[in-house]
């Protein structure tokens, strides 16, 4: 299944995506779960949207809405640096004091109002001309996971995948050691075209990813070369944080970002940044200046 969170007419619901139209879930299941959240919370979601489409095909056309983040709400953003090695390397080259392939997976936070949907244009705020591109498998948790899960344990608890474009406005990123800044700018972490539920993607470590500025592919590599696998990132964040339906997170982005080539390449107003894995499909967002 593949589940959308959009706004129509001012106002939001979420649904399923049937070829190029969406089931409304919102109206259907009669208001029961106000949002996507709400309802992949439920033991009993499956059951709901399969009696919804029962009810017969999509009634309103995807291209019709505005597309939300997959998850407009959700309670954690949990993203993670340097979990490609061939990013770990060019940051290593790049980067005062060097960086070292992490022993733990090096974490930090995103604010829900960072996020965007497909389609929607990353915004290149008016204090930075250094906005970079970060193509990331994006997992959403749908269980309530205890503490202290072991790798093993942990994916079941996932709900599903997206794709995500975390991009990163550099120069902020790196005013400190903190990344915090960089990397929470409004309206730059591109989410979507859709959340693909798990029983679709058996294996979340065998899946490739691309992303594409203008249609030239600047990055490129297969989820199996993470240092740290979905598994292993789901187990680590337990042993900190229990994870609630909902709740996110951006498992890393491959080598050849742009503020490592010469010269750099940053996104700019005009230009088309696209995210495709397989399995999920191609996140696609303009870019534009901040009015």
């Amino acid at each position: 299944m593949k589940f959308v969170s959009y706004e129509r007419n001012s106002e939001a619901s979420f649904g399923l995506v049937q070829g190029d139209q969406i089931v409304d879930l919102k109206a259907r299941l009669n208001g029961k779960y106000p949002d996507l959240k709400t309802l992949i919370a439920s033991s009993d979601w499956r059951a709901e949207a399969e009696r919804a489409l029962a009810a017969g095909p999509g009634e309103i056309a995807l291209d019709s809405v505005t597309l939300l983040p997959v998850i407009p709400n959700p309670d954690k953003i949990l993203c993670v640096a340097l979990n490609y090695g061939d990013h770990v390397a060019e940051a290593n080259a790049h980067l005062p004091g060097g960086r070292e392939v992490p022993k733990y997976p090096m974490m930090f936070a995103r604010m829900a109002d960072t996020l965007l949907g497909h389609r929607e244009d990353i915004i290149r705020p008016k204090v930075s001309e250094h906005l970079d591109y970060e193509a990331e498998l994006l997992v959403v948790i749908g269980g309530h996971v205890p503490r202290y899960v072991t790798p093993e344990e942990a994916l079941p608890y996932v709900f599903g995948y997206s794709a995500m474009n975390e991009a990163s406005v550099r120069d902020y990123q790196f005013h400190s050691r903190q990344l915090t800044p960089g990397k929470n700018f409004y309206r730059t972490g591109a989410v979507g075209p859709w959340l693909v539920t798990a029983d679709e993607i058996p294996d979340p470590q065998a899946l490739d990813i691309e992303f594409r500025l203008n249609g030239e592919v600047l990055q490129t590599a297969n989820t199996r070369d993470m240092i740290f696998s979905v598994a292993k990132l789901i187990s680590y964040i337990s042993e900190w944080l229990p994870l609630k339906p909902g709740d996110l997170i951006a498992s890393g982005t491959m080598g050849g970002v742009g503020f490592t080539r010469k010269p750099p390449i940053f996104m700019k107003p005009g230009d088309l940044a696209e995210v495709e894995i397989s399995g999920i499909g191609v996140l696609v967002n303009g870019i534009a200046d901040e009015a």
